[in-house]
């Protein structure tokens, strides 16, 4: 199965340009959603979550007790990159067996696998293609201050936890520019058509 890795920094647009691809047909792996459900569901990262960071790190319903973890990791980044971790081995596994459901299908050519830490994670490696969503850093930040009504320092934060856009530039195999002077349609369109051609050829 073809897979295309797709990120870009906070407040790119990488949801967006997903749903367009999803309307050709073209199956998303959410990976930051994903994450959330292996917290709870995945027995190998529970174990390692409970064994790390406390056995108060659940709650006596066996959901995550995100106050506890999130006191712990907030302002900690040593804290944050052990929790990331445990994490991202679970979020693979989720992953691959995602995959498998489509191996079968002629009517899905390729698969998408979006994730903010694609880089970061190493789950680029995964993929045969990697593609970045580039979009000025100004109006990132904007974008997500005016999304999650927070403040223009909480937003930097948030950044700050990511590769530079220059970077990932640097890593990725293609690129969608989404700054409002290009349209990203026919950027996706084009994309797509050169999914559709390597897919064929793998």
């Amino acid at each position: 199965m073809f897979k295309v890795g797709i990120t870009g920094n906070i407040g790119s647009g990488k949801t967006t340009v997903c749903k367009i691809f999803e309307v050709l047909g073209i199956p998303v792996f959410y990976a930051d959603d994903e994450a959330k459900k292996v917290m709870v569901k995945d027995v190998i990262l529970v174990a390692g979550i409970k064994k790390t960071f406390g056995a108060e790190s659940y709650l006596a319903d066996g959901t995550l007790n995100r106050k506890h973890i999130a006191g712990i990791v907030f302002n900690n980044e040593e804290e944050l990159v052990k929790l990331n971790r445990l994490v991202h081995p679970a979020v693979f596994r989720a992953f691959e067996v995602w995959v498998q459901q489509f191996k079968e299908r002629k009517d899905v050519p390729y698969v998408l696998k979006e994730a903010a830490l694609l880089f970061e994670s190493d789950s680029y490696k995964m993929c045969h293609r990697s593609l970045m969503i580039s979009t000025p850093e100004k109006m990132r930040l904007q974008r997500v201050m005016l999304r999650d009504n927070v403040s223009l320092e909480e937003v930097q934060k948030r950044n700050s936890r990511q590769m530079s856009e220059e970077q990932k530039l640097d890593m990725a195999n293609d690129v969608i520019i989404n700054d409002d002077t290009e349209l990203v349609i026919p950027q996706v369109l084009n994309l797509h058509k050169l999914y559709l051609s390597l897919a064929k050829s793998e």
